[in-house]
């Protein structure tokens, strides 16, 4: 399976992606003529919480414990990374192949995004990003624009987004867990 993974992002940079917004969920604004997705939700409080979850973001932990399924080229998310993330919906599996286009790992915030590469049934990107406020809340926010790829996700039509919010705040009560932990 990882060679497969890896022959998604043979060519560098942003020609994999299948859509041209490279970045545009770290640099903003979220580029018109996609669907818009930001949840935000508090996961804990703390330097000790802070490091747990930024730690399950950046390894895959976070979206692991959500219950996808996650094949990636390196153990931790880096620019360049070829990943897969699929769910299993009954006898079916979909899958999603992205590419990791930037993280971030500061004393305050660390996270990441993807981008959707060929065989995503969607176009877009998506980040997920642990801020450790001056407070010392811990914060979890995804951000995502996505439009359809696929014949079934256009048919599908406002389930996607649903669906995409749904999945955003599971996550965020995962890494709440796992901050907690």
């Amino acid at each position: 399976m990882t060679r497969l993974i890896r022959s998604l992002s043979t060519t560098p940079g942003p020609s994999s992606f299948t859509y041209p917004e490279v970045g545009a969920t770290r640099t903003g604004p979220l580029p018109d003529g996609y669907h818009h997705l930001r949840h935000r939700t508090r996961i804990g409080r703390g330097e000790e919480a802070f490091r747990a979850a930024g730690a399950a973001v950046t390894t895959w932990g976070m979206h692991r414990g959500a219950g996808a399924l996650v094949t990636a080229d390196t153990p931790r998310a880096e620019p360049g990374t070829a990943v897969e993330i699929a769910l299993r919906v009954g006898p079916l599996r979909i899958g999603a192949p992205c590419e990791v286009v930037w993280t971030a790992c500061g004393s305050e915030r660390v996270g990441f995004a993807y981008g959707t590469t060929a065989g995503h049934p969607e176009r877009g990107e998506e980040s997920f990003v642990v801020e450790l406020r001056p407070d010392g809340s811990v914060w979890f926010t995804v951000t995502a624009f996505s439009r359809p790829a696929r014949w079934y996700t256009r048919v599908a039509g406002p389930l996607v987004p649903a669906a995409q919010h749904w999945y955003a705040r599971r996550l965020g009560r995962t890494l709440r867990r796992i901050a907690a932990a």
